[in-house]
């Protein structure tokens, strides 16, 4: 009887032990060495700009995007009440290395973004850079949420090909510029963390 009680008490030990153990191990991994969050320097950095020129059922020759969905009953060429709320645009954006519209592109930025919040500016992103210049031969992939009223933001690199091969990191958005509802550029702070 008592060696049954002293085997049952080994076991509650060893898994109390085991517990701790895996306790201990997950909060000293390698992110974070005694606790201390580690501060990471990207392995590459690029700085480009984007000009979006909407359609506004005046400007087709030189729109670089439009809007494609609405609430129900809104103009296709003018955005949605105060937020924008259920405006979904695409783009096809050309992407330059400093802020002139008219300086030579380096690449396409294309995809789209949707006003996804009803009470303030807030779209959600998806696109590509696609780039094909002398110094820079393919993709790079982008997701996440712009709060449009904050001055820089953040959004995910999440992948690529070519030079940038399976790039992850992080964007930082600014709104460089804009004219009214028909013209915008951002410049994008691009930082990589995995470079292959």
């Amino acid at each position: 009887m008592a060696s049954k009680i002293i085997l049952n008490f080994l076991h509650s030990l060893i898994l109390v032990i085991f517990i701790f153990y895996i306790y201990i191990s997950g909060s000293t991994s390698a992110a974070m060495p005694y606790g201390k969050p580690r501060h990471y320097k990207p392995c590459k950095q690029l700085v480009l700009y984007f000009h979006d020129i909407i359609y506004n059922g005046q400007n087709a020759r030189n729109a670089t995007s439009a809007i494609v969905a609405a609430p129900q009953g809104a103009n296709m060429t003018v955005f949605a009440g105060q937020s924008r709320f259920g405006n979904i645009v695409v783009f096809d954006d050309p992407i330059t290395l400093d802020n002139n519209l008219h300086s030579p592109p380096v690449g396409r930025a294309q995809g789209f973004y949707m006003y996804d919040t009803k009470n303030t500016y807030t779209a959600w992103l998806g696109f590509t850079f696609v780039l094909n210049s002398a110094d820079h031969q393919g993709t790079i992939n982008f997701i996440g949420a712009d709060p449009l009223m904050i001055k820089t933001r953040d959004i995910s690199v999440v992948g690529g090909t070519g030079d940038f091969f399976m790039a992850r990191g992080i964007a930082t958005l600014r709104t460089d510029a804009a004219e009214g509802e028909v013209y915008f550029r951002l410049r994008v702070e691009i930082n990589f963390y995995e470079c292959w």
